[in-house]
């Protein structure tokens, strides 16, 4: 027998909460956890599902009922059920009843200074510590709280001396999670809380909402305090947390007032009408304040003194703020500890040099600001890589700004966040993201102002701002990037106009009449339009061989690159024959523009190959069995395994799974014969890179596949290759592949392999069946100047592929 049963026989006039208190009169209070009441289809009488927290419970109402069980004068039935009405009951480690929550600011070690309490708070700990839960009305709504791990800085117990009560108190990183219940109105029986009753609100009554405080008062707070009497037994913190200490000095509460000038977005900080402050010394202090290096309360205006470049150089303010980030505590006292600092410099007499270095061509910094539903966070500024509208505004580059909407762990949010499955409505989250994007952030003396993103920022909650400066606007930006009048669709436009956002390596000017505009290969079949040419273009191999040396190619000349042109989007090949700078389709022509600079996101390189869960889950829909990919897993993972212990397979390891300059200083010291298992160093980073692999392996599948490439598709300008054929040639690795493979081997980073015979070919993203394909790889005399790309058909009844920005496996 199970913890729930069905009990019938109760009148109309019961309801969900009657039949709680009427079982719980019998078995004890709080040993119902769900209960759902209906009404039989052939009678007035209800019955009522029951799950009990304990099977015990569950019998000794079946033993009553067996022998005579009343609810007034309706004679009750019960039996058991087979299922239970919630599968997995929430379980937590322990629980506080009646305490009172206190958000805020700890201004000293004895102080903490509270802007918002509630009394009457229920606090659940999870399993481990690893969620706490704060329950608690507020307004007629109820309200949960979930502060995660990963949000908690630290944990003090204070107990102060000749006090019964005792202060919990939890550094805070981020602020918690905010959700309200969402109480049906509609009157189904399957929602009405008349009912149902539920001793954990099931999380799809559950809605993610905004700070509902005066003022956004737990967004302005860095820590919250746990009023607790002495009576009720704590969990031991010391188990889960390793920055958890106890105190028995002194200890009190005051209360205290919000701090930011923005009463929206919180906390933002700004100095007193009579100091006027640089914007980028404003968003270093708020930095500081947001990352909890100074608390609200203490900024006041004789700190903001000594931050102003018009009384104190800007290089010692500049070099403090940033000893101040660096300090592993709170500075409580702000304008002292400048003081100190200051006098450190001018007794040195030598001013602080400026932490920023020189960056190299196509980089720049970039000031960044993260959204919670709760807080905001400025970061910066940081290094980034270029693109084309920074690089035509480089004067206005403290005028654009990356915003970022995360979830208050700093994780990603979706879409459920926003509006619920099972609801019309869109929560707070929706709204809040809404407003800044149509009201703007204000920092300092700046407005930044919803300019655009690209696709990348699109997957990660992210878009470009822009504070008019000089007569310039987002909306003369927009302008100046090019003609998108004759685009109506809105996802369509959105994405144009992230054309110019990619992040892109500025090489060479192209005039217009250095370029061929050469029409798209089309064929009809079956009354449908096939375009084979779509998003494919010519270069030619002198003006290649230019744009390959702006792109640090030393010396090699990459086979193809994904462009920006104007308007002009897609991949370029190598063309011996033409004597164009440029030839160009309209298929690659997405909006006018008066741009002529030629920017490279990407060229043909040697790539390694990963299976992805979209393509593994292609594969095994079109057949392959489940033991061919464990098996790939499992290679995978021993030679990973391999990599810390055998110098040789680290080396391969390195150079196939991992090219470019980010493991360049470990193949170095491999190559200088030093050991995975005996140099620290040397160690710690290669269990670093398989903890890496491994994770991606977990997360998402990342299988390497050494027999594999990753390659841009181009098309046969030859018109030599038949339907169902390719042309593959790879570059060989400094190395020897794991394994025999007969797509391997050779010596020398220069050697080429043409690949013959069937090969599997699919595209990324891959979404569709017809995706992958089984196609014939055959030399080809003509198209020997094409490495690390795979060449496709200008013939035949149907395009293999598009080009525009696709990347192939092979």
């Amino acid at each position: 027998m199970g913890r729930t049963i069905q009990v019938s026989g109760f009148p109309s006039s019961v309801s969900a909460e009657l039949v709680k208190k009427f079982l719980e009169n019998l078995t004890g209070e709080g040993t119902v956890y769900a209960i759902k009441l209906r009404k039989f289809k052939n009678g007035g009488r209800y019955y009522a599902i029951v799950q009990f927290t304990s099977t015990r419970d569950a019998e000794f109402i079946i033993s009553l009922a067996g022998a005579r069980l009343w609810y007034g004068t309706s004679y009750l039935t019960a039996r058991s059920m087979d299922t239970d009405i919630v599968a997995k009951p929430r379980t937590y480690l322990h629980s506080l009843e009646n305490i009172t929550l206190h958000f805020g600011c700890q201004i000293s070690k004895e102080k903490f200074s509270v802007l918002w309490k509630r009394e009457n708070v229920s606090v659940d700990f999870g399993i481990g510590l690893r969620r706490l839960h704060f329950h608690f009305m507020y307004q007629y709504v109820e309200y949960k709280l979930q502060l995660s791990y990963e949000n908690i800085w630290q944990i003090e117990l204070h107990r102060p001396l000749g006090q019964t009560v005792k202060y919990l108190l939890i550094q805070l990183y981020g602020a918690p999670r905010i959700y309200e219940k969402d109480v049906p109105s509609s009157g189904d029986v399957y929602e009405d809380p008349i009912f149902n009753f539920f001793k954990d609100t099931p999380d799809d009554q559950w809605v993610r909402a905004t700070d509902f405080t005066p003022s956004c008062r737990i967004g302005q707070s860095s820590a919250l305090c746990l009023e607790l009497p002495s009576g009720p037994r704590l969990p031991n913190f010391k188990e889960n947390f390793a920055y958890y200490k106890e105190s028995e000095g002194r200890f009190s509460l005051e209360t205290g007032f919000p701090f930011s000038c923005n009463l929206d977005l919180v906390p933002i900080v700004g100095p007193p009408l009579d100091v006027h402050l640089p914007y980028d010394i404003i968003f270093k202090i708020n930095a500081l304040l947001q990352q909890g290096c100074l608390t609200g309360p203490s900024l006041d205006a004789a700190f903001y003194r000594l931050v102003d470049p018009r009384r104190i150089n800007v290089a010692c303010i500049e070099h403090a703020l940033d000893k101040l980030y660096n300090l592993k505590e709170c500075c409580y006292e702000p304008s002292t500890w400048l003081n100190e600092q200051y006098r450190k410099y001018f007794k040195s007499k030598r001013p602080p040099k400026s932490p920023m270095i020189s960056l190299d061509a196509g980089l720049v910094y970039v000031r960044r600001v993260q959204i919670t539903p709760c807080k905001v966070y400025f970061f910066g500024p940081e290094i980034n890589v270029s693109n084309r509208v920074l690089r035509h505004y480089p004067n206005h580059i403290d005028n654009f700004l990356r915003v970022s909407f995360v979830d208050e762990e700093l994780d990603k949010m979706f879409s459920t966040d926003l509006s619920p499955r099972n609801s019309a409505t869109k929560t707070g989250l929706y709204k809040r993201v809404l407003s800044v994007l149509r009201d703007g952030i204000v920092i300092g003396n700046k407005k930044f102002e919803f300019l655009a993103f690209s696709s990348s920022q699109l997957r990660d909650n992210s878009t470009w701002m822009f504070a008019p400066s000089d007569g310039i606007t987002a909306a003369d930006i927009r302008e100046w990037m090019g003609d998108f009048r004759q685009i109506r669709n809105v996802a369509k436009y959105a994405a144009r106009l992230g054309q110019s956002f990619g992040s892109s390596t500025e090489t060479l000017s192209v005039s217009r009449h250095e370029v061929e505009k050469i029409p798209d290969i089309e064929v009809v079949y079956g009354g449908v339009k096939y375009a084979f040419s779509d998003g494919i273009g010519k270069i030619s191999s002198e003006f290649a061989r230019k744009v390959a040396s702006k792109c640090g190619c030393n010396g090699v000349t990459p086979s193809a690159f994904q462009i920006r042109y104007g308007g002009y989007k897609g991949v370029v090949a190598v063309d011996p024959t033409s004597s164009f700078k440029l030839s160009l389709r309209k298929s690659m022509c997405k909006y006018e523009s008066d741009n002529i600079k030629l920017d490279v996101l990407a060229y043909s390189k040697f790539q390694p190959c990963f299976l992805n869960r979209q393509l593994i889950s292609l594969l095994s829909t079109l057949g392959v069995e489940d033991q061919v990919f464990l098996k790939k897993q499992s290679k995978a993972v021993q030679q990973l395994d391999a990599i810390l212990t055998d110098p040789l397979r680290a080396q391969e390891a390195l150079d196939l799974m991992s090219p470019g300059e980010n493991t360049n200083v470990l193949k170095e010291l491999l190559m200088c014969g030093y050991k995975p298992d005996t140099e620290p160093y040397l160690s710690m980073m290669l269990q670093t890179f398989r903890a890496s692999k491994l994770l991606e392996l977990r997360t998402k599948s990342r299988i390497f596949i050494p027999d594999g490439r990753a390659m841009m598709g181009c098309l046969d300008e030859t018109r030599t290759l038949e339907y169902g054929q390719v042309f593959v040639q790879f570059s060989g690795s400094r190395y020897r592949q794991f394994g025999d493979s007969p797509m391997l081997g050779g010596n020398g980073t220069k050697q080429r392999f043409i690949v013959t015979g069937s090969v599997v070919v699919a595209k990324n993203p891959c979404l569709h069946p017809g995706d992958v394909r089984v196609l014939r790889a055959v030399n080809v005399s003509e198209l020997h100047h094409m490495v690390d790309c795979v060449v496709f058909p200008q013939k035949g009844s149907s395009s293999l592929y598009a080009f525009e920005d696709q990347e192939v496996y092979g």
